[in-house]
């Protein structure tokens, strides 16, 4: 929780006046409103009081020698008749006559009810969906006035649920709740008085005993949220496991540890279910606990109220009715009105953070008129000793002292390495940020003087990853310059090289370009910014890395287009190629924030600094790329071939999203998984099964006592009444083993499912294949969720039902036996308002839950909106729409404001009626049964019995409908996790499926292999690649990163298949080979070793997870990676934990540790990727040493980064863009003097 919270009237700081009084008045009608239940109490009373002197006198007058004479009951002689007491008995009630105006009072409180009901909500709910929309609306105009320093200190995920869920709380919290709280409270305070005007001691007496209740409730929650918090740690060591294994999937897949990790997760499993059940066993006992409590306290309340009508005859029976229930609803509804409590605290934690939000004053407001805009710009541009650090990491220098020219209309280009502040400049010209020190200026004037709208829009940018909006092309284009012609935009889009292929689609320039430019290519999108960019005639052209995304072939094209369009501007251009820099007017070389060179291409190159370095490196890259320049023809046309494919697939996947989310698992296949608890689950229903009869008994027993009062023995009537709360006490005792009985079994069957299904959940896991891992949607992260949220929701889909609905039916099946048996007639009047008092029961459920779901699919469209708005936030800045983006979002938010107020009236209407129906029920069933009490005779007892019962069960029937655990969600659970047991692997892992041979020789043959990632699918990593290593044969990979020398290791390890071409070991195909079999013959050293969170020897005993091995094992194979030593110097030796992922250790000992484990499995291929990179010399050393001598007798791949560790090979494969341009041994490849000779003779790093 955010301590300093808001006051809770500051939520109201947008209400105009008319919310005001609307909110006024609908308080007031919730006050009345409130007292419309202890009102219907007091006629309830005398209700009761005529029925008790109705059947008095009828008792009387079956004396023939009686009759009755002026409403007195007199001997035939005449005499009055006098009881024991002196008191005369009053008779000719007529009951009927009553009753007709008792069902008035009761209709006339129903349609005030109804009224006020509907007022006090339909006021609220509109004044709230008013108010929120002003939030709304300020909000966002204020987020998109923000500077960008305040966007980086702020995630994009984080600003978008505030403005859908902060504020949704703040509306929960200013809404229907507080008219409900209003009328809870009103209801509270109109019960006690009730019951204080009805007789104090009583109402003293049973307040004593209500504290109980409300303790129970206390203790249970917290109780309730100790336990959960200790379950879910023990849970979180679990899901520490979980994510541990699925974010190294590869290296379990590597050493076969899929089996093992199983079993530690669902070891760690088992506490987390023993707390379950302990959490299960006290909620239990404390509900046994409550329903004993009130049980109890009816007997009590019965007992002494009794006493007090017959002995003291301070009340009448109706009196003492009505004081009885008047405090237990009070207390009652003092309980419930705690929820509302809890909305008003979410919705005023959430207000903090976005009226924080609103008050914040932007640094660099975008929408101010302030600043000047000049005459005429030249388009000088200067740095003045400029030192800035981004806001969102104070402390890394980026500027330091920057000076810098830039001379209008000439090419300025920044070259230097990655990190060097390059980009950071262009965002300063665009203020988007303000330097620390120094100053920026524009021909002169300091930009922080000028109007910023006008400085941006002199500007135009184009940069590396080019953001397109989810419009058309022609939409696209006219962002950057409101009411340009189509012809400036045709202009624009030749001047930009983008008008053929424009033309060339179906729509042309109407082509939507999909959710961020998701259906064009890198090219496509790259020359649709830049014609954005020059629609808008700009005087500076900032091209950051304009082209760096893109193929040879686009490159060329886009680079004729930026070379028109630079002429006569300012330009400055960022490029890492050198074959853009070479035209430039003027080179700037950074480093570490600084400019430390300055000139034409021919004098950096004669200074040998940043510049030369980067020459020369280029250089040698580009002799491999020009030997391929005959096959770049064919790659060409297979990326385009590749770019429709992929907006195809992008279609598709949508789809089979939406068909996933529908279906929903059947309830047996859940109950299968819980098969081996059915004890447990005949238990609980046992025990729902009594506590479902708890209720009508209660409308048995309740009848029962207002039934002694018509005794005209007093002693008689002592008696009952003291049997009766015997009676009491007996369902007391009984419901609290009852419930205790269905609360355990449920919560241990429960928590036993849930266990069962997190292990078969993470065993399916980790039997797909690795591309399965790939997708965003089976992020470790996702998955490990997955495991936790869903298998305890399907769990509420089982047990905890089974007894919701066996409670619900027993109480039902009771109730209807008791009212049927006693009175058919009367049962079947009251059973017409059944459905409608079941129906009100449901509402009142719903109305908790809020439509606050229906709300969030309004929200969505608008939703879009401002997520789109917020993530893309820089290139708005830098086309400066923010106000077009503030118009669009606020146009979106109205369709939902008038489903909101459409609403309120709806959800006003429901409520009222829920509220009143009970009342009109008792008016038309009472008025009958006063008809049947004088026309057939019918004990009154049986009327309030068939009456309670039939309302009790229908009231039992709406809660039970609102008390379930989300049961469609449990559904859609299950049915994902369905989903994921029965999806078939595309690389199956099982030990049976696939080849063995017994004489494994370890030769290996890549032949013609192409090969995409599934994750992304327009880059080809391999194409055709062939190479042949004979057994015990070292073979070394070279080449820059990103040409696909891991690639191969990953096919050969199977996790993934080549698209083309096959891998053969020992002649046989890949695919075709036992994939257990197949990895344990391989042992794999990577460049950043995976360790597990346990100790140094069982990590090194992961090596080989088919057997134990042994400890000598383990000491042999650490000697030989040279880790002995270092191991028995730590003070635990082999027990030493690592910590996670190997955090305790260095990376040479890491490295060390893992080449042990390649070794324990003695395989016969060893794969080094990159095994030594990431250390110092001396740790590199000892490395080094230690993997020559695994080679020994094993086939070998290396990927190396430093060639001095490679020049032992028997083969060296050059590799570039995904194939082999020359291979052979280090001797021979020196004497070609080609590719290889380049790389050794400068010594660079291939990187």
């Amino acid at each position: 929780m955010i301590y300093d919270l808001l006051g809770y009237f500051q939520l109201f700081r947008f209400a105009t006046w008319v919310d005001i009084a609307m909110m006024v008045v609908g308080g007031v009608c919730a006050l009345i409103h409130g007292s419309a239940f202890p009102l219907m109490l007091l006629i309830y009373g005398m209700m009761t009081n005529t029925f008790v002197a109705y059947e008095l006198e009828v008792q009387e007058l079956a004396d023939p020698n009686k009759t009755c004479i002026n409403n007195t009951i007199t001997w035939t002689n005449g005499s009055v008749v006098e009881m024991a007491d002196n008191r005369t008995v009053q008779c000719g009630v007529d009951i009927e006559a009553q009753m007709t105006m008792f069902a008035y009072y009761y209709t006339g409180i129903g349609l005030g009810a109804f009224i006020l009901s509907y007022l006090q909500i339909a006021l609220w709910v509109s004044a709230a969906a008013r108010q929120t929309q002003r939030i709304r609306k300020t909000y966002f105009r204020k987020i998109m006035c923000m500077e960008i320093g305040w966007f980086d200190c702020n995630s994009v995920g984080e600003l978008n649920t505030r403005i859908s869920d902060d504020i949704n709380k703040i509306n929960n919290a200013i809404a229907d709740q507080v008219a409900i709280f209003i009328e809870r409270l009103s209801a509270f305070i109109f019960g006690f008085l009730v019951g204080f005007i009805g007789g104090w001691k009583l109402t003293l007496v049973v307040i004593g005993v209500s504290p109980l209740i409300g303790l129970a409730a206390g203790l249970m929650a917290m109780a309730v949220a100790r336990l959960t918090g200790r379950e879910l740690q023990a849970y979180a060591k679990a899901g520490a496991i979980a994510d541990e294994v699925l974010s190294s999937i590869r290296t379990v897949a590597a050493f076969s540890g899929e089996d093992k990790e199983t079993e530690r997760y669902d070891r760690n499993l088992e506490e987390a279910q023993t707390w379950g059940v302990k959490k299960g066993i006290i909620i239990a006992t404390f509900q046994g606990f409550l329903w004993c409590i009130i049980f109890l306290c009816y007997a009590l309340g019965f007992w002494y109220g009794s006493k007090l009508v017959i002995d003291t005859k301070e009340l009448t029976p109706g009196t003492l009715i009505q004081v009885f229930f008047g405090v237990l609803t009070g207390a009652l509804n003092l309980g419930q009105a705690s929820p509302c409590l809890e909305a008003f605290a979410s919705g005023r934690a959430a207000a903090k953070s976005v009226f924080d939000t609103i008050n914040r004053v932007p640094k660099i407001d975008c929408f101010t008129e302030e600043g000047h805009k000049l005459e005429r710009v030249k388009g000088d541009l200067e740095f003045h000793n400029v030192k800035f650090s981004y806001p969102s990491r104070p402390d890394i220098k980026i500027l330091d002292d920057l000076n810098l020219v830039v001379k209008s209309g000439e090419t300025t280009a920044f070259v230097g390495p990655s990190g060097s502040g390059k980009s950071t400049v262009v965002q300063l010209i665009q203020r988007f940020y303000d330097p620390q020190q120094g100053m920026v200026t524009l021909d002169g004037h300091d930009i922080r003087s000028l109007n910023i709208q006008w400085l941006r829009s002199l500007i135009g940018i184009v940069e590396q990853e080019p953001v397109l909006f989810a419009t058309t092309i022609s939409e696209n284009i006219r962002y950057s310059q409101p009411g340009v012609t189509m012809e400036e935009i045709i202009q624009a889009s030749k001047e930009a090289n983008a008008y053929n292929f424009i033309m060339a689609l179906p729509q042309k320039f109407d082509t939507l370009v999909g959710d961020s430019g998701s259906q064009m290519s890198g090219g496509q999108k790259q020359r649709i910014a830049i014609a954005r960019a020059l629609v808008r005639k700009p005087r500076i052209l900032l091209l950051d890395m304009a082209t760096s995304a893109l193929d040879n072939e686009s490159e060329a094209v886009v680079q004729e287009a930026l070379d028109k369009a630079r002429i006569g501007r300012t330009t400055v251009t960022i490029a890492h190629r050198l074959s853009t820099i070479r035209k430039a007017d003027v080179i700037v070389g950074f480093e570490h924030g600084s400019a430390v060179e300055r000139g034409s291409h021919s004098e950096l190159l004669e200074r040998k600094g940043v510049y030369f370095t980067l020459v020369t490196l280029q250089n040698q890259g580009s002799d491999a790329s020009n030997y391929k320049t005959n096959t770049s023809e064919t790659s060409i046309l297979e990326d385009d071939g590749f770019e429709t494919m992929t907006s195809f697939s992008r279609g598709s996947s949508k789809m089979e999203d939406a068909m996933e989310a529908t279906e929903s698992a059947p309830v047996t296949r859940i109950l299968k998984y819980n098969q081996p608890e059915w004890p447990y689950l005949l238990l609980g229903s046992v025990g729902a099964a009594l506590n479902g009869s708890v209720s009508p008994v209660y409308a048995l027993l309740f009848s029962q006592v207002l039934g002694i009062f018509s005794i005209a023995d007093m002693d008689e009537q002592r008696r009952q009444i003291n049997g009766v709360c015997i009676l009491f006490v007996i369902v007391g005792i009984v419901s609290f083993f009852s419930q205790f009985v269905q609360g355990f079994a449920f919560a241990k069957s429960g928590e036993l499912l849930t266990r069962r299904l997190r292990k078969v959940g993470f065993q399916a896991m980790l039997k797909q294949e690795i591309r399965w891992f790939d997708d965003p949607k089976n992020s470790p992260g996702a998955l490990t969720t997955r495991l936790a949220t869903d298998a305890s929701m399907v769990q509420g889909a089982t047990g905890s039902q089974i007894g919701m609905i066996v409670n619900s039916l027993m109480n039902i099946g009771a109730s209807f036996i008791i009212a049927y048996y006693f009175s058919w007639k009367l049962s079947l009047v009251v059973t017409c308002f059944l459905p409608l008092i079941g129906l009100s029961g449901v509402f009142q459920a719903k109305m908790l839950t809020g439509f606050a779901n229906e709300d969030k699919k309004a929200m969505e469209e608008a939703g879009q909106v401002s997520s789109e708005a917020i993530a893309n936030i820089r290139t708005i800045a830098g086309l400066a729409k923010e106000q077009q983006f503030v118009d669009m979002y606020e146009k979106q938010l109205e369709p939902p404001y008038k489903a909101a107020k459409k609403k309120a009236q709806v959800y006003a209407i429901f409520f009222a009626f829920a509220k009143c129906v009970i009342f009109m029920a008792y008016a038309a069933s009472f008025r009958y049964g006063g008809y049947l009490v004088t026309n057939e005779g019918l004990h009154y007892v049986i009327v309030f019995r068939v009456i309670s019962a039939i309302v009790i069960s229908g009231t039992a029937l709406g809660r039970a409908s609102s008390f379930t655990p989300d049961y469609a969600k449990a559904k859609i659970a299950a049915e994902q996790f369905f989903t994921l047991l029965d999806r078939v692997p595309r690389i199956n892992i099982s030990q049976a499926h696939g080849l063995k041979w017994t004489d494994f020789k370890g030769k290996i043959e890549f032949k013609n292999c192409s090969f995409t990632y599934p994750s992304r699918p327009d880059i080809q990593v391999l194409r055709g690649l062939g190479v042949t290593v004979r057994p015990g044969q070292t073979l070394a990979f070279v080449g820059s990163s990103g040409c696909g020398k891991s690639t191969c290791v990953q096919l050969l390890e199977r996790f993934y298949d080549p698209d083309l071409g096959q891998v053969l070991i020992d002649e046989h195909p890949s695919h075709g080979v036992n994939v257990p079999f197949l990895r344990s013959q391989i042992g794999i050293v990577s460049q950043e070793p995976v360790l597990f969170n346990c100790t140094i020897a069982e990590n090194i005993q992961y090596g080989d997870n088919s057997c134990t091995v042994s400890m000598e094992d383990v000491i042999e194979a650490s000697k030989k990676a040279y880790l002995h030593e270092f191991v028995m110097s730590l003070p635990h030796k082999y027990e030493t934990q690592v910590g996670a992922h190997g955090s305790q250790l260095s990376r040479g000992q890491k490295q060390r540790i893992a080449i042990a484990r390649a070794i324990v499995r003695n395989p016969k291929i060893l794969l080094l990727d990159e095994a030594t990179s990431a250390l110092d010399t001396e740790s590199e050393k000892t490395v080094q040493v230690a993997l020559d001598e695994a080679r020994q007798g094993r086939t070998c791949i290396v990927i190396a980064h430093r060639l001095s560790t490679i020049q032992t090979a028997d083969i060296i494969a050059v590799m570039s863009q995904g194939t082999i341009i020359e291979q052979g041994t280090h001797e021979e490849l020196m004497a070609k003097k080609a590719a290889y000779y380049k790389l050794v003779t400068t010594g660079a790093p291939i990187s």
